[in-house]
């Protein structure tokens, strides 16, 4: 199951890693053509969002290889669906209607969860 949850978690890990990196450094301007729903938020939500991101892609690939706090892979995926679960209802609210990645991340989140805990 490692060798599941490793072609799950580096894209993953990586995928939140740029995205949570972008949402730390650039202004509202130079996001709004990426993230349409970053109009309908204060920028301290979306530097917030950020900051979870990128420490939950830690989260997904740190613990493996270390062995420091292992538990911590599962949940940083687990919280990576959870995530999902509240990006796909603020999409379908907001004039942004395309899902499609959303629900991508969060079957591949789901993946991650599941294989994380055959050796957790």
């Amino acid at each position: 199951m490692t060798t599941v949850y490793w072609i799950a978690a580096v894209p993953l890990a990586l995928f939140y890693l740029y995205g949570g990196g972008v949402k730390l450094v650039r202004g509202r301007e130079d996001l709004l053509p990426m993230m349409a729903w970053v109009d309908t938020m204060p920028m301290s939500r979306v530097r917030a969002l950020g900051v979870v991101e990128v420490l939950g892609a830690a989260g997904l690939v740190l613990p493996p290889p270390t062995g420091v706090a292992p538990g911590l892979a599962p949940a940083a995926a687990l919280g990576f669906v959870v995530l999902q679960i509240g990006a796909i209802r603020v999409h379908l609210r907001g004039r942004d209607r395309d899902v499609a990645l959303n629900v991508t991340l969060l079957l591949v989140a789901a993946v991650a969860a599941w294989a994380a805990t055959t050796w957790w």
